[in-house]
């Protein structure tokens, strides 16, 4: 006699847009709020590499959103990521990215309908249906039976002018297709997030956190959407085999060390999983700001992530006695790591709106915002000498998003690049991830479960470091 596979059910569903700004974000955001408010644990996951929409997704549901990205991780460390974080939670919410069949190739591999996929979570479509009326049948029919493993639970009517229109809609999905109508929404006079270049703000530029907007979204959701039948669909989601994968690093024997990472206004692009890793492999956290000169704890590493420095250049500009520490950090050979934003801060200079700010001056470079990317997707990158956080001829993938271009002003020279791109722009001609003693800065972004031998590497230089000032070396 066989015993029965240890499986659970995981409640849980993914909100997923025709396209990309089919207002699937806004939908998410108001039905993880009307749920909290109704109060249901929401446990928010984001798939993709993206940052600023799992903040708000975090806000919304009032707890911490995790990423989901299958280009990024295999499937059996997904599911074990995603069965990991869901477990306390009555609803797992998942938003999608760009749309539903939109991939990395014409397999659509890596998109949001293979995720579903994995995690065998039903699909609440969003459409924007501007300016259509029976065509939305058509439409809706031809993404239901386009991968008929996609287990498609419905459609939400987006941005929809009037009674009239919408009863038109309803009934040409309910005539032609056997798609449930999940609810009709309707076109919002502004957008209640304001959005800037690279996405919506974060709740920190906003007043009251963004809470206003996100309780208003929450009500038209409540009003609009019919949150029974999403729900119930989200409870008859099949259970899944329980998954062990090894994604987590383990700590190595030490004395503990202090690793800052800066978290304000200007810097708050970062995985809440790197941070746990971080922890895992040994280190304590302490949160740091560069907006402020509150005195920082004795530090044996520093994690600049990435965020809008140009947004507040003149503040970070303006904080000379910061800079100046953060330099004379660097010079004397503490293990710093730095994405994107981080590394724009510890160049000479940053350009933006005409003007020219001074930042840290780790680096002989300079940074000048532009008008559209400079570096947009998925990153493959080539290690090609050894640092404190990688090895020679290691493969690194991650992700790039940036409008700011790397500049080299001409007198000193360009520092050495640690990093050839066989995915992505990187820095300087096909290059990223400068390096100065023990301080290595680019524009890829990584994720610390698919690139496990950086959190443990990190701790080590910095357990060393701490060792070295101890004078117990």
């Amino acid at each position: 006699m066989t015993s029965e596979p240890n499986v659970t059910r995981y409640p849980r569903l993914v909100l997923a847009g025709l396209s990309g700004g089919s207002g699937k974000t806004i939908v998410s955001l108001g039905l993880a709020r009307a749920w909290a408010d109704a109060g249901l644990r929401v446990k928010p996951f984001k798939k993709g590499p993206d940052y600023i929409d799992a903040a708000w997704l975090g806000l919304a549901a009032r707890q911490e959103c995790t990423n989901l990205d299958p280009g990024l991780l295999d499937r059996a460390s997904l599911l074990t990521l995603f069965q990991e974080k869901a477990c306390a939670s009555d609803l797992a919410l998942v938003e999608g990215n760009r749309g539903l069949f939109d991939g990395k190739d014409v397999r659509g591999s890596c998109s949001t309908a293979e995720l579903a996929r994995i995690l065998r979570a039903p699909v609440a479509l969003v459409v924007d249906c501007t300016k259509m009326t029976r065509t939305i049948a058509a439409v809706v029919q031809g993404c239901a039976g386009f991968e008929p493993d996609v287990p498609l639970a419905g459609v939400i009517l987006n941005r929809t002018a009037g009674q009239r229109h919408r009863t038109m809609l309803r009934r040409a999905v309910e005539t032609y297709t056997d798609v449930a109508v999940l609810g009709t929404l309707p076109k919002l006079a502004e957008n209640p997030i304001p959005e800037r270049h690279m996405g919506l703000w974060s709740g920190e530029e906003l007043s009251d956190g963004g809470n206003q907007s996100l309780q208003a979204l929450g009500k038209t959701m409540a009003e609009n959407l019919d949150l029974e039948r999403l729900l119930e669909e989200a409870r008859c989601a099949p259970a899944l085999d329980e998954q062990r994968a090894e994604i987590w690093p383990r700590a190595e024997a030490g004395p503990q060390p202090t690793i800052g990472y800066v978290r304000d206004a200007a810097f708050w692009f970062y995985y809440p999983e790197n941070l746990e890793a971080l922890e895992r492999a040994g280190a304590r956290l302490v949160k740091l700001s560069l907006l402020d000169n509150e005195p920082w704890p004795e530090l044996h590493g520093l994690y600049l992530g990435g965020g809008f420095p140009e947004t507040l250049a003149e503040q970070l500009a303006g904080n000379r006695s910061r800079r100046d520490q953060v330099r004379e950090l660097a010079l004397s050979g503490l293990p710093i790591y730095a994405e994107c934003g981080g590394f724009m801060y510890l160049c000479q200079q940053l350009e933006f709106d005409g003007k020219d700010w001074p930042m840290a001056g780790v680096f002989p470079l300079r940074t000048g915002f532009c008008q559209r990317p400079q570096g947009l997707g998925y990153t493959e990158a080539e290690v090609l000498r050894d640092t404190p956080f990688y090895r020679a001829g290691e493969i690194v993938h991650g992700h790039e998003f940036h409008y700011s271009r790397c500049v080299v002003p001409g007198q000193d020279g360009i520092p050495e690049m640690t990093m050839r791109m066989r995915r992505g722009k990187g820095m300087l001609d096909q290059k990223d991830g400068a390096f100065f003693a023990a301080t290595q800065a680019g524009y890829n972004h990584i994720f610390a479960l698919a690139t496990p031998q950086w959190a443990p590497n990190f701790v080590r230089a910095a357990r060393a470091r701490l060792l070295q000032t101890s004078g117990d070396c």
